[in-house]
């Protein structure tokens, strides 16, 4: 069984209390198909568990079969530098079927970000440490695609449809009570 072994940190994007009950971690690719199609899913089984569930993101770019994976996810952590970093984060995977450099900048004049500062990031590799980092931490944890699910800090094996996802956090659940 596959454990989380980095631990959430305030570097970490985050959307919940910490003291909720489930914590749900994600390593995503916003280039990945599955990725997307997991995107609503995520979204719903939050709505579902509401103030019970913290979710957290973590990059996992496969840039080998992903070209723009890599700074799609430098420019989420741009955005989330100005406090818009889930803002940028449903933007992309909204618009991953034309993901390219100019359809990152299109949604960053969206969000009111800079281009001009987005593309000194970029071409600096201002936040390239912060996505190798969460990269790392994935291969460190088991994580070998996306996307891949922790729950309470064990890898979710199952399927990422609602049912799938909902019946592993209930079981999770129902297993750290228990122990």
């Amino acid at each position: 069984m596959a454990t989380l072994k980095t631990p959430i940190t305030t570097s970490d994007h985050v959307r919940g209390q910490e003291s909720a009950p489930i914590t749900f971690v994600e390593y995503g690719d916003y280039e990945c198909p599955h990725c997307a199609l997991a995107h609503p899913t995520v979204d719903r089984v939050q709505l579902h568990f509401g103030r019970r569930m913290r979710f957290v993101f973590r990059h996992f770019p496969l840039t080998e079969i992903h070209p723009h994976a890599g700074i799609a996810a430098e420019s989420a952590e741009f955005a989330g530098a100005m406090g818009l970093f889930w803002d940028m984060h449903d933007a992309l995977f909204a618009n991953q079927s034309n993901l390219s450099l100019p359809t990152i900048f299109v949604i960053a004049e969206q969000l009111g970000l800079s281009e001009i500062a987005l593309r000194d990031a970029l071409e600096t590799r201002q936040y390239r440490n912060k996505v190798r980092s969460d990269f790392m931490g994935g291969i460190r944890s088991g994580v070998n695609g996306t996307p891949t699910f922790f729950i309470n800090g064990v890898r979710h094996d199952g399927g990422y449809d609602y049912a799938s996802l909902v019946a592993g956090i209930q079981m999770r659940l129902a297993a750290d009570m228990s122990a």
